[in-house]
């Protein structure tokens, strides 16, 4: 957790997520979750089939949005959920990264 110069406290966090989570609109789903919430980062597809996130806010909306992740669109299967401590990223909007091949 970091402490922002405005003194609101920041949670950064990377999720991996597995299941039926490519083909199924989820990337599309993360984005427009966390722009709702207000969350800075990006979503992923991984050359494995797994989805990366990395999403940074409040720490309460960074674990709601985590249960967010489990539920996922309506085709998508989620299976598990990896958390692991991130860098805050340098911009403040939500956006899709391209696959790294």
């Amino acid at each position: 957790m970091t402490d922002r110069s405005d003194g609101v406290d920041t949670l950064s966090r990377c999720f991996i997520v597995n299941g039926r989570v490519q083909g199924v609109g989820f990337r599309y789903f993360v984005v427009r979750e966390a722009q709702s919430l207000g969350l800075a980062g990006w979503v992923r597809n991984l050359p494995d089939g797994r989805v990366e996130v990395l999403a940074s806010g409040a720490p309460d909306i960074v674990n709601a949005f985590e249960g967010r992740l489990w539920a996922g669109p309506p085709h998508a299967r989620v299976t598990s959920v990896e958390t692991r401590e991130a860098e805050t990223p340098t911009y403040a909007e939500f956006r899709v990264l391209p696959t790294p091949w």
